[in-house]
């Protein structure tokens, strides 16, 4: 059975890959890729945020008995990211190089600081607080679609 940690994590980098792909098919100028690419990194981020925000920060506090913490910080976080990928649409559909590129560099800097925190504390912390109900939690998660 999945841990949540190596569930959450291999989605993170899956993530990760995806933005990447969109990085390089606008440095290289095609934007039917880079159209592309936005379309699959939005929806895999999207369904990732989706799992955390209705069913995994929910569990925990649950198990916690407060809605305070770190899964509060990692839901402002996720509204962060959000407002980021909107600019990073808009401006890629402006076809505006420059601009898309500095959003995406902001974004992954911002990916890799929230995906630290999440993989060191809030994942183990699930694994730990969750042990008893994590087969049907993992089981709802891998089952989310957007």
């Amino acid at each position: 059975m999945d841990t949540i940690q190596d569930f959450f994590t291999a989605d993170h980098r899956e993530c990760d890959y995806r933005l990447a792909d969109l990085e390089s098919a606008i440095a290289d100028g095609d934007w039917e890729a880079a159209d592309t690419g936005f379309r699959e990194f939005h929806h895999d981020m999207e369904r990732h945020l989706q799992r955390e925000e209705t069913l995994l920060f929910p569990a925990i506090e649950t198990v916690s008995g407060s809605a305070m913490g770190p899964t509060e910080v990692m839901r402002r976080e996720h509204d962060q990211m959000r407002a980021l990928m909107d600019e990073i649409r808009i401006a890629k559909d402006q076809r505006d190089e420059n601009t898309t590129l500095g959003v995406i560099e902001t974004l992954m800097t911002m990916i890799q600081l929230h995906n630290v925190k999440e993989e060191q504390i809030l994942y183990p912390m699930a694994d730990r607080f969750l042990q008893t109900q994590r087969g049907g939690l993992m089981a709802r998660v891998k089952a989310l679609e957007p």
